[in-house]
């Protein structure tokens, strides 16, 4: 015999509706749209101008290197190699003598120098940016090189056992040290005014501890500052160095430049940079120069994709241990 009594209904609580979603106001949906087309946007221009390159340096990299010569060039790789290498020598030097001068104004700007004054410095240094790089060429040309001139020949009198002040100092001074000189001066408010904006982010509590814990202001900023900006610096600096590697005109009128690979600094035989030798010589070409000079461009890009690539990687890897974290 079955049971046909029922069970008692379970009593349950008021249905709760699902959560809905907070209806997006039309201002947020126009900054997201643009938002993300100017990120699309950047990356579709970078391609257009990889893809130009590509097309109209074509010519050049396929021809053979007979056709080349008879237009005035040599094998290409042969040929752009020692103008790759002037365009990183350069710049290298040009990073070597600015960033411990911009991370040192930074710091005095940020910590040492007061209000009224760090506010002067700090206008000065963003005018010195928006001055255009002709100008600093003449400045390289006509009073740089000639005031330096005596400096070089006394570093190669007495310092010439280092191969870097080795050979015969040139009597111009129109050096590659001279076009580093200028370089690190057109990328030194740069960097600096970089610097200043990652410094003055280090929390106030940083200091404040290191501070209490009775250490002098240096060590604070060495414990506190320096390791928390350390990102920012290393991204600052690869600015910098894209502005060195991409500078024409200012190059082009201070450094009288050769097809060599030359270490020497104090010579008048100096290796030139790809984006001076461009600027020389792309009036005068037609045909196949024109694809050579491109294709002299192509490279230049690459370079700087491969330094901004490893800038990147360095800023990640030091963000992972940055004193903000």
């Amino acid at each position: 015999m079955t049971d046909t009594t029922t069970a008692p209904p379970v009593a349950t609580g008021p249905t709760v509706p699902p959560p809905q979603r907070p209806k997006r106001r039309l201002g947020d949906v126009i900054f997201s749209r643009l938002s993300s087309g100017s990120g699309f946007l950047i990356l579709i221009i970078l391609a257009a101008v990889a893809a130009f390159l590509l097309v109209q340096a074509f010519p050049a990299l396929v021809s053979s290197p007979e056709v080349l010569k008879t237009k005035g060039y040599g094998e290409f790789w042969s040929w752009v190699l020692p103008f790759a290498f002037g365009t990183v020598w350069s710049s290298l030097w040009a990073l070597i003598l600015a960033v411990p001068v911009s991370i040192g104004i930074a710091l005095f700007i940020t910590h040492y120098a007061p209000r009224r004054l760090a506010r002067t410095l700090g206008y000065i240094i963003d005018l010195l940016a928006a001055v255009p790089s002709v100008v600093f060429g003449l400045w390289g040309t006509m009073t740089l090189a000639p005031a330096t001139q005596p400096v070089y020949q006394w570093l190669n009198t007495y310092l010439g056992f280092i191969p870097l002040f080795g050979g015969e100092a040139s009597g111009t001074g129109r050096t590659l040290l001279t076009a580093a000189i200028v370089l690190a001066v057109m990328i030194l408010p740069i960097i600096t005014s970089l610097c200043r904006e990652v410094f003055l982010q280090t929390p106030r509590l940083h200091e404040e501890a290191a501070l209490a814990l009775g250490a002098t202001r240096w060590e604070t900023i060495k414990l506190a500052v320096l390791p928390y900006g350390r990102a920012g610096t290393v991204a600052a600096v690869m600015l910098g160095l894209g502005r060195a590697l991409g500078e024409t005109m200012a190059v082009a009128m201070v450094l009288s430049g050769n097809q060599v690979i030359n270490f020497r600094l104090l010579t008048s035989d100096n290796p030139n940079t790809v984006a001076a030798m461009i600027a020389q010589n792309f009036p005068e070409a037609s045909g196949i120069r024109i694809n050579e000079l491109i294709a002299a461009g192509l490279v230049l890009f690459v370079i700087t994709l491969i330094i901004n690539s490893i800038a990147r990687l360095i800023i990640s890897r030091y963000s992972e241990f940055s004193g903000a974290n």
